[in-house]
């Protein structure tokens, strides 16, 4: 059975790595293999691929055949178009000049896409930061409004609370003052009393002539 060149699972759950290697296809998935030629990590945007081109190249020429997702990779970093380019040196469709510009060419191309990608990844990871650094300040403002709000009404509470008092402190004055002035206007009448008594007296010297004059009558 031909060699496989496949991945071998590494890292933990839901952040698992990879490593490229050349196995006997025989072998467990995880089980031993024969040379390791690369790494695969999918957690990175875009993902990371370490691969040892020309052992991957090798390989490929002696017949290994790639998993699907290795196939994929190899696609991804020219190997395969490589190993096309070379079937048509063999044919001698081109030469090797030739062969050599054509796959220059492409890498150029293919370095420019993603670097492309990198910088949009970049701009986009710049602009939703933007974006929650601006949430958060208007949540942080909503916030410190709310809280200006409501020491605001605590204030006006409080001075409401604060205003009867000092509203009643003037009507105390006055019910002193006019329990003060009650008795001035009672006595005022207990002044004027020896005048109403004139009169009686005036009557009762009238009265005690008349009696002399009566005695005197009775002692003719």
């Amino acid at each position: 059975m031909p060699a496989k060149i496949r991945l071998q699972r590494h890292g933990r759950k839901r952040l698992a790595f990879y490593h490229i290697v050349v196995a006997d296809g025989r072998a467990p998935r995880d089980g031993r293999y024969i040379e390791r030629i690369g790494s695969y990590n999918p957690n990175t945007n875009p993902a990371t691929i370490d691969l040892d081109f020309d052992k991957a190249l090798d390989w490929l020429t002696k017949g290994a055949q790639p998993t699907d997702t290795v196939r994929a990779i190899l696609s991804y970093k020219g190997v395969l178009y490589k190993k096309h380019l070379q079937g048509g040196v063999a044919k001698g469709a081109f030469d090797e000049a030739e062969a050599e510009r054509r796959f220059d060419a492409w890498s150029a191309e293919k370095e420019a896409k993603i670097q492309a990608k990198k910088d949009r990844l970049s701009k986009d990871s710049d602009s939703l930061k933007t974006k929650q650094l601006e949430a958060e300040a208007k949540v942080n403002a909503e916030r410190a409004a709310a809280i200006a709000k409501r020491n605001a009404e605590l204030a006006a509470e409080a001075k409401a609370a604060e205003a009867p008092e000092e509203v009643e402190a003037p009507a105390e004055e006055e019910e002193v003052v006019a329990e003060e002035a009650a008795p001035a206007v009672e006595e005022a009448p207990a002044e004027e009393a020896p005048k109403a008594e004139a009169p009686a007296a005036e009557e009762t010297s009238k009265e005690e002539p008349a009696a002399e004059e009566k005695e005197e009558k009775k002692a003719e």
